[in-house]
């Protein structure tokens, strides 16, 4: 209630300069090898915490002790940050080969539909090594900055590269696997939102479809639209529309490349990890082969 607190103190999220100095205190005590790069650290880190910074330093200082090392090398502290955004590697874990092939090819659909997709994030790794509870591979991109909005066109290329997965399976092997549900969760919400949230959608540009609570003292503590059984059914449809759509645009990118799809999907299988490097190495050589056959 007004009143209760003269002062109000809002901490926002540290940027990536708060993050590099963040990164300085608790790497104070830390002897880092020469190649640790606090400035890119920073960069892979968007969204973190301070507290969340400092688990990292503490996690790579602990890898580096295991290894038998007396410094910390930047490899440690990209395998930290990978445990904190995907959870702790589970090499143990027996995954079928043919389940070995379906995340190979859905992990580089990711991928791909990412480098063909204007303004997405970078892709940093691909992985087919098992992380966390229920992660059988993942496909890490890396922000290059710090962004606070997105466009109309950012949001439908998230989507895009979140289908990647599943128009992969599809394509490599003609059928589709539970793999993609938290990316089709994602990807919903997102579509979703673009409709009711973010004022885009072509009937109701620039109108903001919400919902709200009982309210206090009411029987019904769950959301209650404001809008009618007609509007709905609109979002409903047109959520569907936009799902489908995007998902025939990612597969005609995967089924363009589909030649680059099969080489790193077959190089996932044989290294189980590509590095950012290896793979806008393959990216480039495609394109410029594109450029000189036209």
């Amino acid at each position: 209630r007004p009143g209760r607190f003269g002062r109000e103190v809002v901490v926002y999220r540290a940027d990536v300069k708060v993050r590099e100095a963040i990164l300085k205190i608790h790497a104070k005590n830390v002897k880092l090898s020469s190649d640790v790069n606090l400035a890119a650290i920073a960069r892979t880190t968007s969204g973190f915490a301070g507290a969340d910074l400092a688990n990292v330093v503490n996690e790579a200082a602990l890898l580096a002790v295991r290894a038998g090392r007396k410094q910390v090398n930047m490899e440690d502290f990209d395998e930290a940050v990978e445990k904190a955004v995907a959870g702790l590697q589970k090499k143990s874990r027996v995954i079928k080969e043919n389940e070995r092939k379906i995340v190979a090819f859905h992990e580089t659909g990711h991928a791909l539909a990412a480098a063909f997709t204007e303004g997405a994030d970078k892709v940093h790794k691909i992985s087919i090594i098992p992380r966390g509870m229920a992660a059988l591979g993942y496909t890490l991109q890396m922000p290059e900055e710090d962004r606070y909005l997105r466009t109309e066109k950012e949001l439908y290329g998230e989507i895009d590269v979140l289908l990647g997965g599943r128009a992969a399976e599809l394509i490599a092997f003609g059928e589709v696997s539970t793999g993609a549900s938290n990316d089709l969760q994602r990807a919903t919400d997102i579509a979703r939102s673009i409709i009711t949230d973010y004022g885009m959608s072509s009937r109701f540009r620039n109108v903001v479809l919400s919902q709200r609570g009982g309210g206090y003292g009411s029987d019904s503590p769950s959301l209650v639209r404001e809008y009618s059984e007609t509007t709905q059914q609109y979002i409903d449809e047109e959520v569907a529309r936009i799902m489908e759509e995007r998902f025939a645009r990612v597969s005609d990118i995967l089924n363009s490349n589909r030649d680059v799809m099969d080489y790193i999907a077959n190089r996932l299988l044989e290294k189980e990890i590509i590095e950012e490097a290896e793979f806008t190495d393959i990216i480039k050589a495609k394109k410029h082969l594109e450029n000189t056959n036209e």
